[in-house]
C-alpha cells in the first residue's frame, strides 16, 4: 500500500510541478507580449512627434498640445489627420497655426447649428 501510495504522491507531484512549469511560461509570454506592445506603441508616438515637428510650426504644436490636454483623443484623431494631410500632399509643410485652426474648424462638431425646443 505504501508502495502505490509514494507512486501516487510522485504522479500527483510531477503533475503539480507540470502545471506550475506550464504557467510560469504563459505568464512569461503574456510579459514579453506586453513589453513588446509597449516598445511598439513607444515607437510609434516617437515618430509621430518626430513627425509634428516638421509639420507643424511652434505655435500650432503648442495649440495641438493644449488641445491634447483638454482631449488627447481629438488631439490623436487631429495628429493621423495631419499626416494623412501630408502624405496625399494637400499641404507643404510647416503647417501654421492659422491653416490647423481652419482644420479643426472644419472637423469640429459645430455648437452654432444648435438648437433648442421647448416641449
Amino acid at each position: 500500500m505504501s508502495v502505490s501510495g509514494d507512486d501516487q504522491l510522485t504522479a500527483l507531484r510531477e503533475q503539480r510541478r507540470l502545471e506550475l512549469q506550464k504557467q510560469l511560461e504563459n505568464q512569461a509570454k503574456a510579459q514579453a507580449d506586453a513589453e513588446i506592445e509597449t516598445h511598439r506603441k513607444q515607437a510609434e508616438s516617437q515618430a509621430v512627434s518626430s513627425a509634428m515637428k516638421q509639420l507643424l510650426t511652434s505655435e500650432a504644436r503648442s495649440r495641438l498640445a493644449r488641445i491634447s490636454l483638454a482631449t488627447p483623443e481629438r488631439a490623436d484623431s487631429i495628429r493621423k489627420l495631419i499626416i494623412n494631410l501630408h502624405e496625399n500632399q494637400k499641404f507643404t509643410p510647416p503647417m501654421s497655426d492659422d491653416m490647423l485652426k481652419s482644420i479643426l474648424a472644419t472637423q469640429s462638431k459645430s455648437r452654432s447649428n444648435a438648437s433648442i425646443r421647448r416641449i
